[in-house]
């Protein structure tokens, strides 16, 4: 065959040509295993149990970042066609990004206690399948895109810029897919817009022309409201506690406690000696068929938990982020009493998760305007872009339903504010 071709429900036709040895190497390296793993790995980890159409896969979504990464390297080669040369670089970076990702995207990471980045340096790098080909269309390339994916070193800044920072692929690609499959509007942002803004600094680093300020002033907005309605949603919050707890008390327990196969055995208990093979072999699949045996058949503090999410029987979170932290210890103390009072189980069961994110981080890969005269910090130029960098707190209350109405009612009662009732 002389090409390839995606239809991909956001970007339409992602067409590959094997003329193009950059395309071609795209293609080889989208048949490996390791890549076709990512069919089995879902984008949005849990959050199908929040919204139900949140199937998508990592598989997927580093198609389209490939895409995305192609159409930013066409117009920026237009600026500087040396550019060119390092195509087979940032196409396989883009599609590579994720494939050292756990079962389960983010969550995984959570519970597994893994960093993706450092598994798809690793994977590019010892894999066979990956670096093969790589050395294959280019020697060394399998150590650049290990570098670039896992350390962010990159001879070229604007390729770097592409692959990893606050305008990057990945994020444009990302907004867009996760906001259509949950059915959220808050995504949708103007890439064609923000595509033709890309510009050369004089640095050789990536900026952005000053035409297209508004449409990243709205991709700003847009990640930031993704965060508080999709990626910090209560609910997303309270599957990815009951997941990382399920993990945990499963390593507590021990193999001589509960079952789990070869594969899950070395990922609970010898996470040090985590090979290549062993680690490709989990998946959403091979973790879901665990908890669905420890749901049967584990003892009753790993049972519950997995029970708990596999039927979506979800404890309830009261959000406290008006609160300051010291009040919401003290409001985690009044709901383990109350729990304590009515005769149910403290352990698992009433927690406090904080979580803090940024809409705008001017330090780490801070975006700039360049009209062609003057080099300018995004922030200095947008009083909206600076308002974003405040980071937002969320924290959440995690309890038993049963203690629900005891709980507001306290709450009513309770003052927003520095001082805890007296």
């Amino acid at each position: 065959m002389s090409g390839r071709t995606y239809h991909d429900p956001l970007h339409g036709a992602i067409r590959m040509d094997r003329s193009d040895p950059a395309e071609a190497l795209a293609i080889d390296l989208i048949d490996t295993a390791p890549f076709q793993r990512l069919r089995r790995i879902r984008q949005l980890g849990p959050a199908f149990l929040t919204f139900h159409g949140a199937e998508s896969s990592r598989f997927t979504h580093s198609l389209g970042v490939l895409h995305v990464a192609r159409q930013a390297l066409d117009h920026l080669q237009r600026l500087n066609p040396a550019l060119a040369n390092h195509r087979p670089l940032l196409l396989a970076a883009a599609l590579l990004h994720d494939v050292g990702h756990a079962p389960l995207s983010h969550t995984g990471e959570e519970m597994y206690g893994l960093r993706h980045e450092s598994w798809s340096g690793r994977l590019i790098r010892d894999h066979h399948a990956l670096r093969d080909r790589l050395e294959a269309a280019q020697p060394g390339l399998a150590q650049a895109v290990a570098d670039l994916l896992e350390h962010g070193r990159c001879a070229v800044p604007a390729i770097a810029a592409l692959v990893s920072s606050q305008l990057d692929c990945d994020r444009l690609d990302y907004l867009l897919r996760d906001s259509y499959s949950t059915g959220t509007s808050y995504g949708r942002l103007d890439l064609e817009r923000i595509l033709a803004a890309l510009t050369l600094a004089p640095d050789g680093g990536l900026a952005l022309h000053p035409k297209g300020l508004m449409a990243v002033e709205h991709y700003l907005v847009v990640r930031q409201l993704m965060y508080r309605s999709v990626y910090n949603h209560r609910l997303n919050v309270v599957c990815d506690w009951l997941l990382t707890r399920a993990i945990a008390v499963a390593r507590r327990l021990g193999p001589g406690s509960i079952w789990a196969d070869a594969v899950m055995a070395r990922w609970l208990w010898q996470p040090a000696e985590l090979d290549l093979e062993s680690f490709l072999a989990n998946d959403d699949l091979r973790t879901g068929y665990h908890l669905s045996r420890w749901r049967e058949e584990g003892p009753p503090e790993l049972a519950d938990p997995c029970r708990r999410l596999l039927d979506r029987r979800l404890p309830k979170a009261t959000d406290v982020s008006d609160y300051p932290p010291s009040v919401r210890l003290e409001l985690l103390a009044e709901a383990r009493g109350l729990c304590r009072r009515a005769g149910l189980p403290l352990e698992g069961d009433c927690t406090l998760l904080q979580r803090q994110s940024h809409g705008y981080h001017p330090y780490k890969g801070g975006l700039r305007l360049w009209d062609g005269e003057r080099l300018q910090a995004l922030e200095r130029r947008s009083s909206l872009v600076a308002s974003l960098i405040r980071p937002l707190e969320s924290a959440w209350l995690i309890h038993p339903a049963e203690v629900s109405a005891a709980l507001r009612e306290r709450l009513a009662h309770w003052p927003v504010g520095p001082q805890s009732p007296g």
